[in-house]
């Protein structure tokens, strides 16, 4: 999907809603240059209601303080979900949002002796009634992998909302592997876009779930040639009737 190929979905008289996912790779691109003004213009392009970041840094209260930069520079709120907290910044997960922010939860998934791991449980309200979003990156390992989604579809009964969407990177290369079997049977079969590497996709690691499944409009990578160096990850962009 090109850059100048906008959903005419979001404007429609079914009021959708568009939302993306991208894993920004701390703003470093395929070419290993930090260049934040990159990432911010792949955001303009995919024009979102609501972004979820993942591999972000940035440091609260320093002069450079790249989520609250992305937020001011692009008109968004911005819900912060470090997984890792240190002297010198954060790093983690984020949510960049325009529709209005009724809760917000932070989750932990992280398991011993790994990469500390997270997710941002978000309540917005969308057109037609609340809207639930959950944002993570999972891990690594399959295991690891494995007890994260559990974990997530256990909290999904905890908040009633008319639509559901968890969306993020979830790192599983296992197309018929337990996590996503699991996915499927509570959201139902999705499209899954390639997303790694940016350059030539050939895996699906970036996902977007919604239920009901039928309020997924559209799903596609965005793949514009500024997309493609930005970062080593593809951003996904879902059109949702919401």
């Amino acid at each position: 999907m090109q850059a100048s190929s906008h959903l005419v979905e979001a404007a429609g008289a079914d009021k959708a809603l568009v939302l993306a996912t991208y894993n920004v790779h701390r703003c470093v691109g395929r070419d290993g240059r930090f260049a934040p003004e990159r990432v911010v213009q792949v955001m303009r392009e995919l024009n979102a209601d609501v972004m979820a970041l993942q591999e972000l840094n940035w440091q609260p209260g320093a002069a450079i303080d790249q989520l609250r930069e992305f937020a001011t520079q692009l008109g968004y709120e911005a819900i912060a979900g470090p997984t890792l907290r240190r002297a010198d910044g954060h790093y983690g997960n984020a949510l960049l949002t325009r529709r209005p922010v009724s809760g917000v939860v932070r989750l932990d998934l992280s398991l011993p002796g790994r990469e500390p791991r997270g997710a941002l449980d978000v309540l917005l309200q969308g057109h037609h009634g609340p809207l639930r979003l959950i944002c993570t990156h999972l891990g690594l390992n399959p295991r690891e992998r494995r007890q994260q989604i559990e974990a997530l579809l256990a909290a999904l009964p905890t908040h009633a909302a008319a639509v559901e969407v968890l969306l993020g990177d979830l790192n599983e290369w296992f197309l018929w592997g337990r996590p996503l079997r699991r996915l499927r049977r509570h959201f139902g079969a999705t499209p899954a876009p390639a997303t790694f590497p940016a350059a030539f996709p050939v895996f699906a690691l970036d996902r977007v779930w919604v239920w009901p499944r039928h309020r997924l409009v559209r799903l596609a990578r965005h793949q514009s040639s500024l997309a493609r160096v930005a970062s080593d990850h593809l951003p996904l962009r879902a059109v949702v009737r919401a």
